[in-house]
Order: structure tokens, then C-alpha cells, then sequence
């Protein structure tokens, strides 16, 4: 009998060692997920107009053009690298398009109108190249990606600026507005292009062998130099991806917000982040991904959307939210801790 006690002892003690490794290990993933849960009773126990059908509608479209952005800056934040530049990519690609659709009658050959997709493709090219600048700036001349991309968040505005110089913008090629601010089956066509955005960048993170680049090159960058990638390559590339992402984003939320102005979207920059590190993805990179981006997505938009519903001050808002931020970064920080100790 003393045997089979002592036999079974051992395991009954690591049964909740074994329970608390595993949250701890989890707890990136957990809290927000919690978080999340915590913040829909809340709310909708506080306001019966909260939990309906048609709000649910109105959280989704919007959480859109944040979560469009949000997808590329998933890719650089797993690779260990910040980018401050996405609200302004934004903010110029919506301008552009707006600006080269208005230049078609000016630049068209033979007085022969040019399609919408001419304008759209010319202001995907910019958000490119500006991406590409970011790229070439990190890995090339070896500028930390916090400062190259606060250098191009500079030079973005000021692009916008000389192209709308003080003006208002309205015009924006067919598909973009009926991709911004049209519908089908009574869903927004903008949060279709949300979610297939949000599932293309899943899959390509988890299913093709560049997403395990990325993550390889996040959780290790020397190691992944020693197996061979061109680690440079895959950092220029998710710059790259970032811009376009928000180039989009930025085009699409000029149609649905009806306008394309100076300055439209600058609130999109912590908006992203926060959404991106609220929802668990590591800012120390290789952990984390698009799944939790759609989890830090419905936080922000649960709280923006609930705090709306119950008429709280909008400077205790802002307040909030920046606690939570807050919030979501020290567990980040302490989770990078148990996982170094685990390592040691």
C-alpha cells in the first residue's frame, strides 16, 4: 500500500503544476479572450439596445477598415518590428485615389476617359513604394523600423497635404465606393473585404512556408540567419505588406466615410496597434498572430461601441481605452518573462 501511495503521489503533484504551466504559458491568448467575454456582459446587461443583431452590424463595419490595416501590421509586429507610418500610408492612398480620379480627365490620351481601376492601381503603386522606402530603409541602411517609419509618417502626411492642399476630396473610382459604402444581402461590402483580408493573412501565416519565415524570423532572428533566410527579405517584405494593407484600408475608408481629407485617419495608428497587442501577439515577436488580431479587434470594438451605449464622458473614454492598452502590455511583457524563465 506505501508503495501505491508514493506511486501516485507524484503525479497528483503535478497535475496542477502541469494546469498552471499551461495557463501561464496561455495567458496571452486567455486574457483577451476573457477580456473580451467580461466587456459583452457588461454591456449588455448595462444596455438593453447593446446586445442586438444590428449592433452586432454596426461593431463589424466598424472594426473594418482598423481590421484591414491591422492585418499587415500583424506581419511586422511578429517579426519583432514596429510601424508608425500605417495611419499616414492610409491617409495618403485614400487621398490619391481620390486625386489621380479627379486627374483623369487631365491625363487621359485622346479625351478618352480612364477607367477607375487606372486610379486605384497608380495609388496602390504609391502605398507600395512607400512601403518599399520603409524596406529599404531597415534593411539596407539598417535604420530601426521605429524610426524609419516615424520618418515616413512625416513624409506620408506631407504628401497628402501638397495633394489636397487645405481641400476636400469626393470623388473615388465605382468599386471603391461600392466596396466602402455599399452592400450585399444586406451585409457590408467593406467588412466582406475585412474578413477575407483577416482569413488570407491566417492562411498565409499558417499554412504557406513564408508565414513560418515570419515567425521564425520573430522568435530568433540569429538563429534564423543560421538556417539560411534572408531575414532582410522577409523584414522588407512585411514592410511591404503593411503598406499595402493600409493603402487599402485608407481607399476604402475614403468611400466610407464620404470624403478624403488631410488627416482622416490618424487615430487608425493606435487603433492597429492596440487591436494587434491587445489581442495577444507578442511585441517581442514570433508569437501570436491574425486570430488573436480578431480577438483585439472585437475588444476595442465592444468598448468603443459599449461606452457609446452607455452614454459615458467621452475624455473617460479615451481614458479607458488607454487603460486597457495599458493593460494588455504588461501582460505581454510579463508573458515574454515566463517564457524566457521556462527557456532558462
Amino acid at each position: 500500500m506505501a508503495s501505491s501511495d508514493s506511486a501516485t503521489a507524484p503525479a497528483d503533484h503535478k497535475r496542477p503544476r502541469g494546469l498552471a504551466s499551461f495557463l501561464r504559458s496561455q495567458m496571452r491568448n486567455i486574457a483577451p479572450f476573457l477580456t473580451l467575454i467580461f466587456l459583452s456582459a457588461f454591456f449588455a446587461i448595462a444596455s438593453p439596445s447593446f446586445a442586438t443583431i444590428d449592433n452586432v452590424g454596426n461593431i463589424l463595419t466598424q472594426v473594418s477598415v482598423t481590421g484591414i490595416i491591422a492585418v499587415g501590421l500583424t506581419f511586422v509586429i511578429l517579426c519583432a518590428e514596429i510601424d508608425l507610418s500605417i495611419a499616414s500610408i492610409a491617409n495618403v492612398t485614400g487621398i490619391a485615389v481620390a486625386y489621380f480620379t479627379l486627374q483623369e480627365s487631365y491625363v487621359n490620351i485622346a479625351n478618352v476617359p480612364m477607367p477607375g481601376i487606372v486610379a486605384i492601381l497608380l495609388a496602390l503603386a504609391l502605398c507600395a513604394l512607400l512601403g518599399l522606402v520603409n524596406a529599404l530603409g531597415l534593411t539596407m541602411i539598417g535604420i530601426p523600423s521605429f524610426i524609419m517609419t516615424l520618418a515616413m509618417m512625416q513624409i506620408a502626411a506631407g504628401v497628402s497635404a501638397l495633394l489636397v492642399r487645405g481641400q476636400i476630396a469626393y470623388k473615388v473610382p465605382d468599386l471603391i465606393t461600392t466596396l466602402g459604402s455599399g452592400s450585399i444581402g444586406g451585409i457590408p461590402w467593406i467588412v466582406i473585404v475585412a474578413a477575407v483580408m483577416l482569413l488570407g493573412g491566417h492562411l498565409m501565416l499558417t499554412y504557406t512556408r513564408f508565414g513560418r519565415y515570419v515567425y521564425m524570423v520573430g522568435g530568433n532572428r540569429e538563429a534564423a540567419e543560421f538556417a539560411g533566410l534572408n531575414v532582410k527579405l522577409i523584414l522588407g517584405s512585411v514592410m511591404v505588406i503593411s503598406a499595402v494593407c493600409s493603402g487599402i484600408g485608407g481607399m476604402l475608408g475614403v468611400a466610407h466615410f464620404g470624403s478624403a481629407q488631410q488627416n482622416e485617419f490618424d487615430t487608425y495608428l493606435l487603433d492597429s496597434i492596440a487591436a494587434v497587442v491587445v489581442g495577444g501577439t507578442s511585441l517581442f515577436g514570433g508569437r501570436g498572430g491574425i486570430g488573436n488580431t480578431i480577438v483585439g479587434l472585437f475588444v476595442l470594438g465592444v468598448l468603443n461601441n459599449g461606452l457609446d451605449h452607455v452614454n459615458i464622458d467621452s475624455f473617460l473614454k479615451i481614458l479607458i481605452r488607454g487603460l486597457i492598452l495599458l493593460a494588455a502590455l504588461i501582460i505581454n511583457v510579463y508573458a515574454q518573462r515566463l517564457r524566457e524563465q521556462a527557456a532558462d
